[in-house]
């Protein structure tokens, strides 16, 4: 068992932290959260209504989204071919890609992300590649978005356009659970937090009343 009795709760239209050292059950709360782990005990409810998530990624289709730590690419496929997998859009029964490729470009304008619709994934660096991850995520309409670890390989200015987008996305009632080690990024962008230990909830609390150091102990 890795998780003991954890409540979490995620409101319309905020940015909750998730935080916890290693081995909190961060990781696992998250695959539950998304359908990837089933729970063996408890419910999932979605607008109060008690609902058993889809495995594989296909809560997609509940609008639950997921930005892995680990990049869920495929190498051969261009940036433009990754953001509409298993959703391409077809014109005449053919693919769309003049829109395809535009839809791609305005997501990435938008974070501030100056990478080639055309390149192949293999090609790109790192911090590019988190930046596909982030577009491909916020191009499906997402209601809910879980970022792990999402600032990890990215600069100062890549982290601020990401932050920007999750503030204009936050007004329209898309929510957000922000993991992260980050405490400045914590207290910049969060609403709440929620702290686990040892599988155990700790505390949730608004971040405003909470700081670094109150963090940190609660870890």
């Amino acid at each position: 068992q890795v998780l003991f009795s954890v409540d979490f709760e995620l409101r319309c239209g905020e940015v909750h932290a998730l935080m916890g050292e290693n081995g909190a059950g961060k990781s696992t709360l998250i695959k539950v959260l998304s359908g990837f782990e089933q729970p063996t005990t408890g419910e999932i409810r979605l607008d109060g209504q008690s609902v058993v998530l889809p495995p594989n990624g296909d809560a997609e289709r509940l609008g639950i989204v997921v930005i892995h730590q680990e990049f869920n690419l495929a190498d051969h496929l261009t940036v433009s071919e990754s953001l509409f997998l298993g959703r391409e859009v077809t014109r005449f029964g053919i693919l769309d890609r003049r829109f395809m490729r535009a839809e791609t470009r305005r997501v990435l304008d938008m974070l501030g992300a100056h990478i080639d619709v055309d390149a192949m994934i293999g090609s790109l660096s790192v911090a590019d590649k988190q930046m596909v991850e982030i577009a491909k995520a916020i191009s499906r309409d997402a209601r809910v978005v879980i970022m792990d670890e999402p600032t990890a390989v990215l600069s100062a200015a890549e982290t601020a356009s990401l932050f920007a987008q999750v503030r204009n996305l936050k007004k329209k009632g898309t929510s957000f659970i922000f993991v992260s080690h980050k405490l400045d990024e914590v207290m910049a962008i969060t609403d709440r937090v929620t702290v686990l230990r040892d599988g155990h909830w700790i505390k949730t609390a608004p971040t405003a009343l909470l700081d670094g150091e109150s963090i940190a102990q609660l870890m």
